[in-house]
Formats: structure tokens, sequence, C-alpha cells
């Protein structure tokens, strides 16, 4: 059972299924990311289809496309959605895989976090020089980057 979003976050999905275009508008990514995932192999079942062929999207293809639209604004690559998608749509007896592969997202998203926080640090380390350089009235003192002196030149 997919778990992401509570049905009220999208509103209530018709028995018919909704639109591409409506199915964006509802899980936040484009049009065109949601033909791709397709494309790409990263749903878990197939899209509906009209008799006119426009896909319809139904709950759980919504709820599907949250997750990989969380996978990979957290940075995994899309060959990992598609591993991770194959394992779901091969259905039960390999949870160890896919927690296997959520846990080694989850390591590498935190090292990442690790490594912003420092960054932050610093960006907020200038902000504070800046600041305490301005309301000091020595902003001019503030190092900015100069071409050496060449002492031979006139």
């Amino acid at each position: 059972m997919l778990e992401i979003k509570p049905e009220s976050a999208y509103g209530a999905i018709p028995a018919a299924g909704v639109s591409i275009a409506e199915a964006a508008r509802r899980t936040g990514v484009s049009v065109h990311t949601l033909r791709y995932y397709e494309r790409a192999g990263l749903v878990v079942s197939p899209v509906d289809r009209t008799s006119t062929n426009r896909r319809r999207y139904r709950e759980l293809d919504l709820k599907w496309i949250v997750v990989c639209a969380k996978l990979r604004a957290t940075g995994m690559p899309i060959r990992g959605i598609r591993v991770y998608a194959e394992l779901v749509a091969a259905g039960p007896g390999n949870e160890a895989e896919r927690l296997a592969l959520l846990e080694a997202h989850r390591a590498e998203v935190l090292a990442k976090l690790a490594e912003t926080r420092e960054n932050l640090k610093m960006i907020d380390h200038k902000i504070d020089v800046y600041r305490d350089s301005m309301a000091a009235g020595e902003a001019d003192r503030l190092w900015a980057p100069v071409a050496p002196v060449d002492p031979r030149l006139p």
C-alpha cells in the first residue's frame, strides 16, 4: 500500500481518473515529466487510456508519481528510481531489496544535508561579517579581490 499524501491534499479522484494535465496539477510535476516517467519505465503499472488513447491517471498512479518526484527531488538517479519501480512492480518477495535501496538513498540524502548545513554555516558567517561591518560603518574595509601590484611597473 502506498502511503504518501492524504487524498485531501490533491482531492478526490473520479472513478474514470484524471487527465494528464490534471494529474500534473495535482502532483506538482509537469505534463512532460509525467510522459517521461512513463517512457523511462518509472511507473509501476500501465497508465489507463481512453478509447481515444488519452492517458487517465488513477489515485494509485498519482501516489506513485509523488513517490518518484520525491525520490528525484532528493537526488536519486533515474536508474535508481527505475530499479525501485521494477521491484515494486514485481510484487511481494523483494522487500529487503527495496528497503536496502531506500536506506542507501537515505544515507546519501543525509550526507548531502550535512554538507549543505556546513555550507550554510559559511554563508551565515559571511552575512554576520557584512552586517557587523555595515553597522560599524566599516563596510568599505571588507576584502575585495584586486590584482596584485607588480612593483616593477611604473
